[in-house]
């Protein structure tokens, strides 16, 4: 019932987890946005970073992007 995402910019990659509520109120926004704006928890514990996801906002890039999603 969790969802792991994994965001990346030019300074490394950050794991995102999302309880089942959160995915599925924000999903859409998850799925179809370039760029992402995600608010939470930082949690820090034996050298990896994760952030507790508790709402994900779309951040406007000015150009649009796709993700890539390599399924």
């Amino acid at each position: 019932g969790v969802t792991f995402l994994n965001l990346e910019d030019e300074f490394g990659m950050v794991n995102v987890v999302c309880d089942q509520v959160v995915w599925h109120r924000h999903r859409r926004i998850a799925r179809q946005s370039g760029g992402l704006l995600i608010r939470g928890m930082l949690e820090h514990a034996n050298g990896v970073v994760n952030v507790s996801a508790e709402r994900i906002d779309k951040l406007d890039l000015g150009v649009h992007t796709r993700s890539r999603d390599f399924r």
